[in-house]
């Protein structure tokens, strides 16, 4: 039985909705056999050497972690660093297991100005890691997740609800709708669940969350580069948009480049691991040098 008919076996069982609720607030210290069997490491290594220096770059660590660079500061989305996902279950994490390692470990993240969690689900917002990186991070987040971060000791958090932003330094980052949902054990259906706008001086970058096929990213304007993702579509596609779907969310925004995410790290859904970044590529048609970053570990920078 995999992770996924669990999830769907569990959800219609409240009692066992509200155990998971409580394991899932763990923080992952004595998740020992985690470290075993450790997946292989990512095919690519980020180049780092000049990014204080770059105006527009990114690099994909896996998943939906992405470090960003833009107006001077460095943003970490939807940190997931650990071998698995899930609720704690004593020694060992309950649910799937990474394909392949990030590209980077916390040791070796660049300084972080910024934090932004796009929802509460386990694979966007994993607490172990959290716990790991420095809590004077300033943190942007989904409406109704605070309670999931703040224990944590992080002491500047900002929750945004869609059209809500919030200005860190020279930077404005406003929260978007998104075809998606926020509860994270099905019966807190409260939390919400965002893409992300991130603005500095005529520099545009659209993290997109998870999403479901949708129109609202018409009303953004152009952008220079759309991070959206591509995979976990079968059967869920109420919940995440295929990979054409999400080229054609990418040319709603008229987006100079976009960076592919959230695929090839975890098995979430039916779909061969490789079969999404293929997919989009065809898609992409003669417009392929418009995706970047196809492999775990690769970096992009813009020209100027």
């Amino acid at each position: 039985m995999s992770w996924r008919e669990i999830t769907d076996w569990v959800k219609r069982r409240q009692p066992l909705l509200h155990v998971a609720d409580f394991l899932g607030r763990g923080r992952g210290r004595t998740r020992w056999f985690d470290h075993l069997n450790a997946p292989p490491p990512a095919p690519l290594k980020p180049h780092l050497s000049n990014w204080d220096r770059q105006s527009l770059a990114a690099a994909w660590l896996g998943h939906a972690t992405v470090l960003l660079r833009v107006g001077g500061m460095t943003i970490l989305t939807d940190p997931v660093l650990n071998n698995r996902v899930g609720i704690g279950l004593g020694l060992v994490t309950g649910g799937p297991r990474r394909h392949v390692a990030p590209a980077l470990a916390i040791s070796e993240l660049p300084p972080i100005d910024l934090l932004m969690i796009s929802h509460a689900h386990y694979d966007h917002l994993d607490r172990p890691t959290l716990v790991r990186l420095d809590k004077n991070i300033p943190v942007v987040t989904a409406d109704g997740t605070l309670d999931l971060i703040r224990d944590l000791g992080f002491r500047n958090v900002t929750e945004l609800r869609w059209g809500e932003s919030t200005t860190l330094r020279d930077v404005k980052v406003t929260a978007q709708r998104v075809a998606h949902w926020g509860a994270r054990t099905f019966f807190d259906s409260h939390r919400g669940f965002n893409a992300y706008l991130i603005e500095s001086g005529k520099k545009r970058v659209l993290y997109g969350g998870d999403t479901a096929y949708q129109d609202y990213f018409k009303d953004v304007g152009r952008v220079d580069l759309a991070v959206l993702g591509i995979g976990g579509y079968d059967p869920y596609l109420a919940s995440h948009a295929t990979p054409e779907q999400a080229w054609a969310m990418a040319n709603h925004l008229n987006a100079d480049y976009m960076l592919p995410m959230h695929h090839s790290t975890f098995r979430l859904s039916h779909e061969p691991t490789a079969e999404p970044i293929e997919r989009l590529m065809i898609a992409a048609g003669k417009d392929t040098d418009r995706v970047v970053t196809t492999r775990v570990g690769g970096t992009w920078s813009a020209a100027g």
